[in-house]
């Protein structure tokens, strides 16, 4: 009598060896799960910035009045620029503006992040408090302090009225309303930079610090040769977005719309706002294009060049 044996299972040793084949692997899977969570942004940006870059270039070759009349003129836009006085004017402005607030900010908002750095009572509160204003619309920013700063009856007046200066008009002078601006500007984002900032000083160790103290180094040289080093690219960021933010950021053009409006005589007359005034006060929308692509160009430039001098935030640092 003969016996049969049944033959060993190879379609289940098949499907064993094929199944790592046939899924995903755990690498693949996490990066479609990155991709997944980037293309909202990316669909953001290309909806909201790459399209309508795109489209400006090309608007900045016609001529448009607003009405859905579009004549060819080549290069004359970008060539009405270099007889425009009021743009050149506004780039002043603009560039003023930069230079007084971009570092203004930056030492007021470390100043800050350094006060606010080790914990004491009622910690929460006062970081709450420094950042209060940039949760604000600019909108109501410029509402708040127009109403402060209204001449002789505002309550900036009425402080200022002990020291002989209840009588400044700090909007309506062309001499005081850009530093008005720029102190309003300060005033509205410290409270962010100031975050940012604090989320480096977190990553500096504390045991350099206290190396540096057990060896006799004062304060200000645990700070020049400790912290000051290891928050250069976190400053870079702030810088860099300072920068980009002033001259094509929200308080570029809502706070000064709201506040001035570009005035008095256009002292506050920033390069965005005269943008929009040729766009849709004057019906330039070609033009208006062309002044966008050129500024964003500039802008970019002084960005790569922030990039290759530091090393990207690096400097001499590996």
């Amino acid at each position: 009598m003969t016996t049969t044996t049944a033959p060993p299972s190879k379609p289940s040793v098949r499907r064993t060896a094929a199944t790592p084949k046939a899924g995903m692997t755990r690498k693949r899977r996490e990066a479609l799960a990155a991709y997944a969570f980037l293309a909202p942004d990316l669909l953001g940006l290309l909806a909201f910035v790459a399209v309508p870059m795109v489209l400006a270039l090309g608007v900045a070759f016609f001529k448009v009045d607003g009405f859905g009349n579009y004549q060819y003129v080549g290069l004359a836009n970008y060539k009405l620029m270099g007889s425009d006085d009021q743009l050149w004017a506004s780039l002043k402005i603009t560039a003023i503006y930069v230079v007084s607030f971009v570092p203004i900010a930056f030492v007021i908002s470390f100043g800050l992040a350094m006060l606010v750095r080790n914990h004491f009572r009622g910690i929460g509160w006062v970081r709450s408090a420094f950042f209060l204003p940039h949760v604000v619309s600019l909108v109501v920013v410029g509402l708040i302090w127009q109403f402060l700063l209204v001449d002789k009856r505002g309550a900036v007046s009425k402080l200022l009225a002990p020291f002989g200066l209840g009588d400044v008009s700090f909007l309506g002078t062309p001499s005081l309303a850009l530093g008005t601006y720029v102190v309003i500007s300060v005033w509205f984002v410290m409270g962010y930079q100031m975050l940012v900032l604090l989320a480096g000083l977190k990553d500096v160790p504390k045991e350099l610090e206290d190396a540096a103290q057990i060896d006799g180094a004062s304060a200000w040289q645990r700070f020049r040769f400790v912290i000051w080093p290891l928050m250069r690219p976190t400053s870079f960021f702030v810088v860099v977005n300072s920068t980009i933010g002033a001259v094509t950021g929200l308080q570029a053009f809502d706070l000064v719309f709201v506040l001035t409006k570009g005035g008095p005589a256009r002292a506050t007359s920033t390069v965005v706002l005269y943008i929009y005034e040729q766009a849709f006060t004057f019906n330039n929308i070609g033009y208006a294009a062309a002044l966008t692509t050129v500024v964003v160009g500039i802008l970019v430039l002084c960005t790569g060049l922030m990039f290759a001098f530091t090393k990207g935030g690096r400097f001499s640092e590996d």
